[in-house]
């Protein structure tokens, strides 16, 4: 297991589990976790050996969204002192700041794997960015939703706006958005933001790491090529989409996987398929 300052990681069998490990703190986003989340999600894909990551998190609360010291000592993402420079200078610091931690959670859709969100308890503001950018959502019976920015008069600025209306109504994430109130867990199922609810913690984490567990047996060359084109087309026209995955699978499609499948299915055992290529950080 590898232990950073809010996260603790640990591989097993293919798949990364990543746990928030502030409990005390509701798992509030300090700077080091901005800093740490996108170093930790890009080194275990370019590793290549990870072919699916869930996100958990720990104690009655799954995320409480940034930290308010984060507001407090920070020109950049707080309320502006007077004296504190040139208007021009501090927007662009603002814009600046906003674009990395937005990247924090772009670092969840440029993986190479799957990223399963695990939920329990008040997943708010930050929290609702974070999983927006995850490719599923799984939550216990205690979880809710709040995209609270509105409630200290700004608007969400890390993904929610941009991701939410993807997944689920239009109508619905703008009530959201308007009165920040709590959407429960159930109510997220049934309009398709949640794949599954679970009882307590323990029975949706372990639920969660079985679906990890059945992704990692699959071919991670198929996998990610899938990520890729769904959430391409997500992103584009349907015409566009179909241009995308003809190209990729005229550069990508491994006849060697798709033989180990077959070979497997009909051997009865279960298949055997390399890693993908760790990613070279230079020449």
């Amino acid at each position: 297991m590898t232990t950073h300052e809010c996260f603790d990681v640990e591989v097993s069998d293919h798949v990364a589990h990543v746990v928030m490990s502030r409990p005390d703190k509701r798992n509030s986003m300090i700077a080091s976790f901005w800093n740490d989340l996108p170093t930790i999600v890009d080194e275990l894909s370019a590793a290549g050996s990870v072919r699916a990551m869930v996100l958990s998190s720990t104690g009655p609360h799954f995320c409480s969204g940034m930290d308010l010291s984060v507001f407090a000592s920070n020109d950049d993402v707080g309320p502006q002192r007077s004296g504190s420079g040139h208007r021009s200078r501090r927007n662009e610091r603002f814009r600046s700041t906003a674009m990395r931690l937005q990247d924090s959670f772009n670092a969840l859709e440029r993986a190479r794997f799957p990223v399963l969100a695990a939920i329990q308890g008040g997943c708010v503001g930050g929290g609702v960015d974070l999983v927006c950018a995850a490719d599923m959502r799984y939550a216990d019976e205690s979880a809710f939703f709040a995209i609270a920015e509105i409630d200290i008069g700004m608007t969400a600025d890390v993904g929610t706006l941009q991701r939410m209306p993807k997944l689920v109504g239009e109508g619905i994430v703008k009530e959201l958005a308007y009165t920040g109130r709590r959407w429960t867990a159930s109510e997220a199922q049934s309009a398709g933001f949640v794949n599954a609810v679970f009882p307590d913690h323990e029975s949706l984490v372990e639920g969660v790491l079985d679906v990890a567990g059945q992704i990692a047996t699959k071919s991670p060359a198929a996998i990610w090529g899938s990520k890729r084109s769904i959430n391409y087309s997500r992103d584009h026209s349907v015409e566009d989409g179909l241009e995308f995955i003809a190209n990729w699978n005229a550069a990508m499609f491994d006849t060697d996987d798709m033989g180990e499948a077959f070979g497997a299915k009909s051997e009865k055992r279960s298949p055997d398929f390399p890693d993908l290529a760790p990613l070279s950080e230079g020449l």
